[in-house]
């Protein structure tokens, strides 16, 4: 068992429940990882600049704060990070995970990232500066488990 407790950011798409699954995944089987998200609530993060600094006219103004603010909790965590995880979805185009995913890279942290196969061909230079591409919550839980512990749990 390592004694080092790796620190596991799980960035991308908050449609579903793919962040759980990994958390549930490592606590059966007792890794020694914690992880950290950004903020999930999707309103929450769209309107926090505006709720906090005071309502814009112009939605780009809006979207602005917002992102600065938001942006204090992302690079912070990832920067801290050990592994990033960054996953995208099927329903929207996750602008922010590819971001996410270019900040970890530039920061030298190594990036597992998630998704379907058809989105292969568009995501093909991410795919290419990653550690692992997966498909599934289980295959990251998998990795995690290897790299963390030296056990193949297939």
């Amino acid at each position: 068992m390592s004694e080092h407790i790796w620190s596991v950011y799980l960035s991308g798409e908050i449609h579903t429940d793919w962040r759980e699954q990994i958390k549930t995944g490592a606590k059966t089987l007792d890794l020694p990882v914690v992880f950290s998200a950004p903020i999930t609530d999707h309103e929450a993060s769209d309107d926090c600049g505006v709720k906090i600094l005071g309502a814009e006219e112009n939605k780009f103004w809006h979207d602005h704060k917002g992102a600065k603010i938001n942006a204090i909790r992302t690079r912070t965590l990832i920067s801290m990070a050990d592994i990033v995880v960054v996953h995208f979805g099927e329903k929207y185009r996750q602008w922010n995970a590819a971001f996410d995913a270019g900040v970890a890279s530039s920061l030298d942290i190594r990036l597992i990232v998630m998704h379907a196969d058809e989105h292969q061909h568009a995501l093909k230079e991410i795919d290419a500066v990653a550690m692992a591409v997966t498909k599934t919550p289980q295959e990251v839980v998998e990795i995690l488990a290897y790299v963390t512990d030296g056990r193949l749990e297939k």
